[in-house]
């Protein structure tokens, strides 16, 4: 059933997507999806606290979005536009180019005055081409980069873009795009939550070239997405164990998280999550039992998407449908900078 994209689809009118965030973080629509059934249910972010348990731990992705959309001209004054998918710390850096056709291996681009993009192979079959930027990638990209919004928005990023395109807990540098469930949370959010006992921890996950290209029907034969880096800390391996072992449940802020933690729990033979880091290439679609999640807070995805398979993990196709469809039906906003929903 999962293989066949068609079933994926959803009717979603353009006045849906949301361009901008809501007004205050906390503020974006809630809708709750109980996992048990029954009716779903409207509430704000700023409810959260209420919908968990004393003992739940929420667990968020803690990567940092790159401003990693560079302007670039050749020579001959022709604009490339270039998409870091990386940080360069490791030399070479894999990036989108746009347009690409007529580039030359060895071309060397200038960026402004920053510094310069040296095209060290061209687009293989998945788009991707490795430049080397000097002085750095991270230096360049703090000079004249921006925050790369996904193409749906239909603009470009701004100044209130740098505050609300950026979790409130992120830190590691890594991530051509935003983990977006964790655009709602708030400081002071988070101290509500842990007031009522309910913990928090941050997994790493870089999120990559996967989430501007949409899902292949190649990809779905063979059961695996673009590679992303993971890190899940000591501390939240601990914090997992102990709610584990007090009866409470792990909640992933976001499909990021989710991929983590079921990537992490993947690699040990009892399915418990550890310390460590990995590269994971995990689709988790319908079919797939959850090792380490219990609960998910997430945004409203694209048709026809992996992160939609993902979400059905906990629901089934055809519940999650029917949330989708009761979203549109009471006016909630789609995508990166729209409503959430809470499956517990």
């Amino acid at each position: 059933m999962s293989d066949d994209l068609d079933l994926w689809d959803y009717d979603l009118p353009a006045g849906h997507i949301a361009t901008r965030p809501a007004p205050r973080r906390e503020l974006a629509r809630l809708m709750h999806v109980p996992l048990a059934g029954g009716a779903f249910v409207d509430h704000v972010v700023d409810d959260l606290d209420g919908l968990l348990r004393p003992g739940d731990l929420l667990v968020g992705n803690d990567s940092a979005v790159m401003a990693a959309r560079l302007t670039a001209r050749r020579a001959s004054g022709g604009a490339v536009e270039v998409l870091l998918l990386g940080t360069g710390d490791d030399g070479a850096v894999p990036a989108l180019l746009r347009p690409a056709r007529r580039l030359k291996e060895g071309e060397v681009l200038a960026v402004g005055d920053a510094g310069q993009v040296h095209v060290e192979a061209l687009p293989d079959a998945d788009g991707i081409a490795r430049v080397r930027v000097t002085p750095s990638a991270r230096a360049v990209m703090a000079a004249v980069g921006a925050l790369p919004l996904p193409p749906y928005l239909g603009r470009s990023a701004d100044a209130a873009d740098t505050d609300r395109y950026q979790t409130v807990y992120a830190g590691p540098l890594g991530s051509a795009a935003a983990p977006t469930a964790g655009l709602h949370f708030t400081p002071t959010l988070l101290d509500r939550c842990r007031d009522r006992g309910v913990g928090f921890a941050t997994v790493t996950l870089h999120v990559g070239i996967g989430t501007f290209r949409p899902l292949r029907p190649e990809d779905v034969e063979r059961g695996e997405l673009h590679a992303e880096p993971w890190w899940v800390p000591e501390a939240t391996a601990a914090a997992i164990a102990a709610t584990r072992a007090a009866g409470g449940r792990v909640i992933a802020i976001g499909t990021t998280a989710t991929r983590v933690l079921e990537s992490a729990a993947a690699v040990a033979d009892d399915g418990v999550v550890r310390a460590g880091a990995g590269v994971t290439r995990i689709f988790l679609r319908p079919g797939h039992r959850f090792a380490a999640v219990d609960g998910l807070l997430t945004n409203f995805h694209l048709p026809r998407s992996s992160l939609m398979m993902l979400v059905a993990c906990l629901v089934g196709r055809e519940r999650l449908l029917d949330a989708y469809r009761t979203a549109v039906s009471r006016g909630y906003r789609f995508y990166s900078y729209g409503d959430a929903m809470l499956l517990v």
